[in-house]
């Protein structure tokens, strides 16, 4: 079948595959650095064990090591992928030239200038995440230590970042979602709750005191329900994010990922919940199995449903970013396929007639309803997504992984 015969059979469903391909094509979606080295960055030893509710599985041949290795890799991986890009950068990933280093609470500008060079030459956004993990300075706990000189330190980070994000979105003229998430709790029962969450909640206080244009720097308080050695207690759970949040609207927005609730939750039904009362969200989205494991994005069914969700609300009210680091298999794979993935669940959503679905449901007719929410499912969505691949100018489905085979075999293998 050609384009124009799947875009006729979508003109009967009433849906202009045209439209719906030149909106994608103005979606910025960001694509997250740590995939490509397992989340070392280079500002601490690159061979010590992650820590701080941050664990990847496998030891696939190939991780990048320095910022040159991942660069390169990163631009294999923007060829092969269709759609408006933005890179997402832990403040992990700094790179220190002639020999300087500084400690995060120390960071500046000039150590992701390189990054924004590489962004400027290749069309991008940036987004960024101070890193509150994997560092001596963890005790475990972070913003909410008891230790006082613990908490300045990872406050003056937090502080370091907001003008790092404020740096990195008037060079690039886009704004900057700067991404507050720590690992922060107990692993067994504690004595006391609320001692920690007074304590996180005015350290992000004091972080976001740190001027910014909230135009251009969209803070974002990220919750979570567990993670590895915090099973039993996480300071910053969804509830305490939630809140934050909608306490302080005026100055940053709630992101939420979706590996990072109860097995049983969606976060595509929380996104409507959210817009109704916040004017934009950010979203992480990733595959958990089980818990917050970061598989790779599939085009499953929660993916489409999220998608779904952010263009019936509203594309413009929902910065989307992928978060997933797996290393048990080819890491360029893994960015292509999760970074594609997500374009064709947005592709999809955009391919529905949302218009009339909404009126069949307000008009209680959910025979007519399920009827052509079936029939959806098995329109010429195929040809839709090759031809926008082909405006893209990268490959369709089944044309992209020899490209990566031949840079695992040129390249990757030659690692050490």
């Amino acid at each position: 079948m050609s384009y124009q015969d799947a875009k006729a059979k979508y003109a009967a469903f009433g849906v202009d595959a045209d439209t719906a391909i030149e909106r994608l094509k103005t979606i910025p979606v960001s694509l997250h650095c740590w995939q490509g080295d397992d989340v070392r960055g280079f500002d601490t030893d690159p061979n010590a064990p992650l820590t701080g509710g941050i664990q990847t599985t496998g030891n696939y041949p190939g991780r990048a090591r320095t910022p040159q290795e991942l660069m390169a890799d990163l631009d294999v991986v923007l060829k092969l992928c269709p759609g408006r890009k933005k890179l997402n950068l832990h403040a992990s990933y700094a790179i220190f030239e002639d020999g300087e280093w500084a400690d995060r609470d120390k960071l500046e500008p000039k150590h992701f200038a390189p990054w924004v060079k590489f962004c400027k030459e290749r069309g991008l956004g940036c987004d960024f995440n101070p890193t509150f993990f994997s560092h001596p300075k963890c005790d475990p706990l972070t913003l909410s230590s008891p230790n006082e000189e613990t908490r300045r330190f990872w406050i003056d980070h937090g502080k370091a970042c907001i003008r790092i994000s404020q740096y990195l979105a008037e060079q690039l003229g886009q704004p900057c979602v700067m991404n507050i998430w720590t690992g922060d709790g107990f692993k067994d029962i504690p004595g006391d709750r609320m001692g920690p969450r007074e304590r996180y909640r005015d350290s992000i206080d004091q972080i976001l005191s740190e001027p910014y244009d909230f135009q251009l720097v969209k803070p974002c308080i990220e919750s979570k329900v567990f993670g590895i050695g915090v099973e039993a207690y996480t300071v910053g759970s969804a509830e305490f994010a939630l809140s934050y949040a909608a306490f302080n609207r005026d100055k940053c927005i709630p992101l939420m990922d979706n590996g990072h609730y109860h097995p049983t939750e969606v976060v595509s039904d929380k996104i409507p919940a959210l817009l109704a009362f916040f004017p934009e969200i950010a979203l992480h989205v990733t595959r958990p199995i089980r818990w917050d494991s970061d598989h790779v994005v599939l085009f499953d069914d929660e993916t489409k449903e999220i998608c779904r969700e952010i263009v019936r609300c509203g594309v413009e009210r929902v910065n989307i970013a992928l978060d997933y680091f797996d290393a048990s298999i080819n890491r360029l794979s893994a960015w292509t396929v999760g970074f594609r993935n997500l374009q064709k669940a947005l592709l999809f959503a955009l391919l529905q007639p949302n218009e009339e679905l909404k009126a069949l449901q307000d008009g209680d007719n959910w025979t007519k309803l399920m009827v052509l929410q079936e029939e959806l499912k098995t329109a010429p969505f195929g040809e839709i997504w090759d031809e926008y691949c082909r405006q893209c100018g990268v490959p369709a489905d089944g044309q992209w992984f020899d490209t990566v085979e031949q840079y695992e075999a040129d390249v990757l293998s030659k690692r050490g």
